[in-house]
């Protein structure tokens, strides 16, 4: 299928790699060069741990449609050229996004990439005048939920009120960190 060879696109250059020296990652928006990268890099978590929804499809398969024309933005960090993950911010509502699709390569997590891209993203919903920032995820990606806990996203009853998921059983609103 198509799914299967866009998962192909980036993940064996990356798997090649040695992560033991450190990489200079840069956090980009959007460009059409890597639309084959943002649906690779998502395809690949959802098949490993779920499966490919409709929604995922749809988003995936055209995300200037579905995530950039509504007013959303796409990001990815990347070195060397190369994409090591990305991250979606949809916007469903003025002022309210989603924080979704978001995905780094197995080999390069736990280098502080994602962490990059939820604080580059928190940046651009603060950017865009957001006051609501949701995502929902799953109990059965508990490094992403630390991750998501540790930026000050706090969880709520789930499922979310129109959740378009079926494996969402996480519900999470962004709440801005007091400073003492």
């Amino acid at each position: 299928s198509t799914w299967g060879l866009l998962s192909t696109v980036a993940y064996p250059w990356f798997a090649r790699c040695s992560m033991s020296s450190s990489i200079d990652v840069q956090i980009v928006t959007y460009d059409p060069k890597w639309r084959a990268d943002f649906a690779a890099l998502n395809i690949d978590w959802l098949e490993r741990l779920f499966t490919v929804e409709e929604r995922d499809r749809e988003v995936l398969h055209d995300p200037e449609t579905h995530i950039l024309s509504p007013g959303g933005e796409i990001l990815f960090a990347v070195a060397d050229g190369k994409v090591l993950g990305t991250v979606g911010l949809l916007q469903e509502s003025p002022g309210v996004f989603e924080l979704t699709k978001m995905a780094v390569w197995p080999a390069a997590q736990g280098r502080g990439i994602g962490m990059a891209l939820l604080r580059a993203a928190i940046a651009k919903f603060k950017e865009r005048g957001g006051h609501e920032l949701f995502l929902e995820s799953s109990t059965k990606i508990p490094n992403a939920l630390s991750l998501y806990e540790r930026v000050g996203f706090a969880y709520r009853p789930a499922p979310r009120p129109g959740s378009h998921y079926a494996r969402a059983d996480v519900y999470m609103v962004y709440v801005e960190p007091q400073v003492d």
